[in-house]
């Protein structure tokens, strides 16, 4: 039998990262804060138990799948946390898309504790995962990501080795700059069709064979036209990366315009009451600022 894996946070991407690695042979020991998350990972055959603490005292290597990077140093060095386990893991692999620097300074704390965390944020919503389609940006020690690659292989068909700590934070960064814009532009041309009165079921699939394609258009396009927003991404983890986004573009002196417009699109759909949705609602957004012009 395989060693047993840790994953710390099973929501909408750790549930599917702990699928891939049931499906792979590795027996799943798990934790969230959310008793029905924990159901649903028992449910897929995974163990669950009562803390970082204990995840880490039975898994030599952990996924960590969180909010922010806030919210990963409260899981490793808070109360029944990390590194409070008798015999602690050796590697943790972070998928969290957090702060860089914040991740370096994690990892650096990390390694005086004979632990390799890894910062590994994973590009794709929650259902390229679960197709394996998510692209891994993995940042980190060499020797760590060698010892971790059969993981990476489990649950992606892409991973890509970026260097030294952060690095892989600041690939999905840079990213989700341009990833957030597509599907913006995406929602502002639906609904500029849809003023003109067409089809818009008969203009997506025209629409996927011009130059203006994306792969937003395969990933949000049906669900925006359909107004499917269940999420498998959610507008509010965005709206909090272009926050981390924007923050660094200000520490560099670079402007970015289209960027600053993109957040307050999402910070107006939250207060809509559409932050949990799926990314694919900020075409919500849009219909209601050209209803307003109208």
């Amino acid at each position: 039998m395989k060693e047993p894996i840790g994953i710390i946070g099973v929501g909408l991407v750790g549930s599917t990262l702990a699928g891939h690695l049931l499906t792979a042979g590795y027996p799943v020991i798990g934790y969230d804060i959310l008793p029905s998350r924990c159901d649903t990972l028992e449910a897929m055959g995974g163990r669950v138990v009562d803390s970082p603490r204990r995840v880490s005292e039975e898994s030599n290597r952990v996924f960590l799948s969180l909010m922010s990077t806030d919210i990963v140093s409260r899981v490793l060095n808070g109360p029944d946390g990390v590194l409070e386990a008798d015999g602690k893991p050796r590697y943790i692999i972070d998928t969290t898309t957090g702060d860089p620097d914040e991740t370096t300074t994690l990892a650096q704390e990390m390694k005086s504790h004979n632990i390799f965390l890894l910062d590994a944020p994973i590009s794709g919503s929650s259902e390229q995962i679960r197709k394996k389609d998510g692209v891994v940006m993995v940042g980190g020690d060499p020797g760590a990501f060698a010892q971790c690659k059969d993981l990476f292989q489990a649950i992606a068909k892409k991973y890509f080795y970026l260097g030294a700590s952060g690095t892989g934070s600041k690939a999905k960064l840079a990213s989700n700059v341009i990833l957030g814009l597509n599907r913006l532009v995406l929602a502002e041309g639906l609904v500029f069709a849809e003023k003109l009165g067409l089809d818009l079921k008969a203009f997506l699939p025209l629409l996927k064979e011009t130059p203006a394609y994306s792969c937003a258009m395969d990933v949000k396009g049906q669900k925006m036209i359909e107004d499917d927003f269940a999420p498998q991404s959610r507008i509010i983890q965005h709206h909090k990366d272009l926050d981390i986004i924007l923050q660094y573009a200000k520490k560099l002196g670079q402007m970015l315009p289209l960027t600053n417009v993109h957040q307050e699109v999402l910070e107006q759909a939250i207060t809509a009451g559409d932050g949990d949705f799926d990314n694919a609602a900020v075409i919500n957004q849009i219909r209601r600022m050209a209803n307003r012009q109208t």
